[in-house]
């Protein structure tokens, strides 16, 4: 399905989603087809299914969404990681 059809499908709801296509541009993520995975009755019923999919599955494409959005804006970011550059130094 596309954003658009999930939208009309299920209005003023928390969803939880997972891309089945997708591409990058620029720093945006654009799902191309999605599929529902869950209905939640809120944002943080959606935030705890997504936490508890994303940790079995870590592989697949899941987000938690409310259909009141007229468009996804799903930003890209560079992770650097924890320790970045500043690891200490040992001398002996």
């Amino acid at each position: 399905m596309r954003w658009q059809e999930v939208r009309l499908a299920y209005p003023h709801q928390w969803l939880v989603i997972e891309a089945l296509q997708a591409h990058r541009e620029a720093d945006q993520r654009v799902l191309d087809s999605i599929a529902v995975v869950e209905v939640c009755p809120d944002g943080s019923s959606a935030l705890n299914s997504y936490r508890s999919l994303h940790h079995a599955m870590p592989e697949r494409e899941y987000y938690y969404v409310h259909t009141s959005r007229a468009e996804l804006d799903i930003r890209e970011r560079l992770w650097l990681g924890v320790r970045g550059g500043h690891a200490p130094i040992t001398s002996g």
